[in-house]
């Protein structure tokens, strides 16, 4: 055998052991799929899911309504562990965080799907899909905690679709995260059971929770959803000390009739405090609400002064490029203490969380 013949055929067996040892098991386990937590076994190989208030009874071979959660021979698996379909830094306050380390970044993550079929959603297109649907990428747990190191920002963030649909993966990547010396939050519709949410809830440093109505039958039209697990879930995350933020985005001729926004306004007041951060988000058409006008500013002014009045301190309007109610005011003085343009900040009045004019104590996490 010619030497040329000899050097070719022992490269191709070093390459073909090369991906028998090393590649192929990396593949296999980018694609093993992860047992979900937080179901019960029925008869007939059925299962239960626990993990959101719809407790799906899923026959074997089919998948839950987040059609992320599939029965497999009895046994209930996640398809979408690890598979990640963005991952970027983006700036904390676009989460939006506005009391919780401002001018930071947060190393931002998600996986495909979603417990909710929102008519409004802005991330449709990965939120409303399948794994299988989409790309992705895979990425372990460890290996995404080592990225976020390198990016040096301080916190890992769940977001753009529901983290609790990626719940096994969200707490294994928390636990880590706490061990790396990071912070962990989340943006979530708040669509989760309770025992899932406060084993979640000790290794989270603070949520932004989005309230997007205070009716049943809002939630039941646009979203497919009921209210009272999302109120549930403020209360919980309060007892559990996890800095929280509501968002709650304005849909014209939907969920801006000012007494709805009074009643859900002391609701917050009376059971998570007055000092709750609330964010008002203009609506702009997308989705299966294209024939919707975005909402008027003026309704956003309106439902921000229902909420001062209403006795809460920190209100907000979002997605309203330049508006004065994207700065943090001391309640006591009317002192701006954060200044921001957008998602920049552009100067912060305030020493060991008080403002730096009369000294009054400005609930948030600043350091």
């Amino acid at each position: 055998m010619k030497p040329a013949v000899k050097f070719i055929l022992a490269a191709a067996l070093f390459c073909f052991l090369i991906f028998f040892c090393f590649l192929l098991p990396s593949l296999y386990t980018a694609e093993k799929l992860k047992e979900a937590l937080y179901y019960t076994k029925l008869s007939d190989n059925a299962v239960q899911c626990r993990l959101c208030p719809r407790n799906c009874v899923i026959p074997p071979g089919k998948r839950g309504f987040c059609r992320i959660r599939e029965n497999q021979k009895g046994r209930l698996f996640t398809l979408s562990y690890g598979k990640t379909v963005a991952v970027h830094l983006d700036p904390i306050e676009k989460k939006p965080l506005f009391h919780f380390l401002p001018g930071t970044t947060a190393f931002s993550v998600a996986t495909a799907g979603c417990n909710l079929k929102c008519k409004f959603c802005q991330n449709w297109e990965i939120s409303q899909k399948c794994p299988e649907e989409v790309d992705y990428r895979f990425i372990e747990p460890q290996d995404l905690i080592e990225r976020a190191r390198a990016s040096t920002s301080p916190t890992i963030a769940y977001t753009y679709t529901e983290p609790v649909i990626f719940f096994e993966y969200m707490l294994d990547c928390a636990k880590l995260t706490r061990q790396a010396g990071l912070r962990n939050i989340m943006h979530s519709n708040g669509y989760v059971n309770e025992a899932p949410l406060r084993e979640l809830a000790k290794y989270l440093d603070a949520a932004n929770i989005d309230l997007k109505g205070f009716s049943e039958e809002y939630y039941a039209r646009l979203s497919d959803a009921t209210l009272a697990p999302v109120l549930n879930t403020l209360k919980v995350l309060k007892e559990e000390g996890v800095h929280l933020e509501i968002t709650n985005l304005i849909l014209p001729g939907f969920n801006d009739f000012p007494e709805e926004i009074q009643k859900m306004c002391l609701w917050i007041k009376e059971n998570l405090g007055a000092d709750t951060p609330l964010h008002f988000s203009r609506f702009f058409p997308t989705y299966k609400l294209l024939a919707l006008n975005p909402t008027p500013v003026e309704a956003l002014e309106r439902a921000r002064q229902i909420a001062l009045d209403s006795g809460l301190k920190y209100v907000y309007i979002g997605n309203v490029g330049g508006n004065p109610a994207e700065n943090t005011y001391c309640p006591q003085c009317g002192n701006i203490v954060i200044r921001r343009a957008g998602y920049m900040v552009l100067g912060i009045n305030l020493t060991d969380g008080r403002c730096d004019f009369c000294k009054e104590e400005i609930r948030g996490v600043w350091e």
